[in-house]
C-alpha cells in the first residue's frame, strides 16, 4: 500500500446528504429504532401538551428531542446542558439520534434549559418511569436487590449570596452589623475578615439560606473547598446496572437521612412498572 499524502487540495464545496447516511453510531441508532417502536416521542408530546401554549406562536423545543438531549447527557457522562448542546452540535451521529438534518441547527444550551424549567417534575418523573418500563419489557430490570449510591453536586449558587433565616440578611450585611455592635463604627473589608474568622459555626445551614436555591447546602467539598451542594442519590438494580430511583437532598444531610426517601421513590416506580404490566420478578 502506498503512502498517502496531505497536497493541499481544496476541499468539495458541495457534499449529498446520502454520503453522510452512513455516520451513525450502532447505539444510538439502535436506541432510537426502540424508542421510535414504542412510540417515546409521541408520549412525551403527551405528557408536555399542558405546558405549551395551543396559540400560534414561534415553535418550542419538540418534547420528544428534549429528553433524548438529556439521554444523550447521561450516557455521555455529560453533567451540564451547555456540555450537552455541545456535544450534538459536534456529532453527526447524535444529530441523526435526535432526527436533525443538516438543515436544522441543534438545540442551544439556553432552549434546553427554558424547556426543562417549563415542564414540571412530574413530567420527568412520568418520562422517566416510561423508560423504566422499556428496560423492563426488554429483561433489563429484576428489581430484587438494590444497592443506594449518592455523589456531592456543587450547586449553581454563589455562597457570597446567602442570607440569614430569621430576618434576610446578607452575609456582608449581618457581618457589618456585628462589627458596629463591637464598636467598629466604620469597618473595613479586612475587620469584617477578621470577625468572620474568629466566628464558631459561620456556615451553619439552620441559620443561613441561598435565597433562589434554598435546597442546597453548605458544605466542604472532597478538595477542601465550601460550597452550596447538594447531594445526588440513586437506587440501582444491582443485576442489570438500571437505575430504578433517583432523589436529590441537601448537600450536607447523612446518607441515614436520604436513603430511606431514595427507597421509597425506587419501590414505588418499580410497583408503578409492576403495574404496567412489564415483566419483573416481584422483590
Amino acid at each position: 500500500m502506498a503512502m498517502g499524502h496531505d497536497n493541499g487540495e481544496q476541499p468539495t464545496l458541495f457534499i449529498t446528504y446520502d454520503k453522510l447516511q452512513g455516520l451513525g453510531h450502532p447505539f444510538y441508532e439502535a436506541l432510537d429504532k426502540l424508542l421510535r417502536k414504542h412510540g417515546f416521542d409521541r408520549f412525551a408530546e403527551k405528557q408536555c401538551e399542558p405546558f405549551y401554549a395551543e396559540v400560534m406562536g414561534r415553535p418550542g423545543l419538540a418534547p420528544g428531542v428534549y429528553f433524548r438531549c438529556l439521554l444523550i447527557g447521561y450516557f455521555e457522562g455529560i453533567g451540564s446542558e451547555r456540555g450537552i448542546a455541545w456535544r450534538v452540535a459536534d456529532s453527526l451521529s447524535l444529530r441523526r439520534f435526535l432526527g436533525l438534518g443538516l438543515e436544522k441547527q441543534p438545540p442551544d444550551h439556553s432552549t434546553i434549559s427554558r424547556t426543562r424549567r417549563r415542564l414540571s417534575t412530574d413530567v420527568h418523573e412520568r418520562v422517566f418511569t416510561r423508560v423504566l418500563e422499556l428496560v423492563a419489557e426488554h429483561g433489563l430490570l429484576r428489581g430484587k436487590t438494590l444497592g443506594i449510591d449518592a455523589t456531592t453536586l456543587e450547586a449553581n449558587a454563589a455562597l457570597r449570596s446567602i442570607v440569614r433565616r430569621d430576618d434576610g440578611r446578607a452575609y456582608k450585611e449581618y457581618l457589618t452589623d456585628l462589627a458596629k455592635a463591637e464598636g467598629i463604627e466604620e469597618p473595613t473589608r479586612e475587620d469584617l475578615a477578621r470577625l468572620d474568622r474568629k466566628r464558631p459555626k459561620k456556615g451553619s445551614n439552620d441559620e443561613w439560606v441561598h435565597p433562589h436555591d434554598p435546597e442546597a447546602q453548605i458544605m466542604k467539598m472532597k478538595d477542601g473547598s465550601t460550597h452550596l451542594a447538594h447531594k445526588h442519590e440513586q437506587a440501582v438494580d444491582l443485576e442489570t446496572g438500571a437505575i430504578v430511583g433517583v432523589t436529590v437532598h441537601g448537600g450536607a444531610a447523612g446518607d441515614t437521612k436520604t436513603i430511606e426517601k431514595t427507597l421509597e421513590v425506587a419501590d414505588a416506580n418499580l410497583a408503578e412498572v409492576r403495574q404496567e404490566g412489564s415483566v419483573l420478578t416481584t422483590a
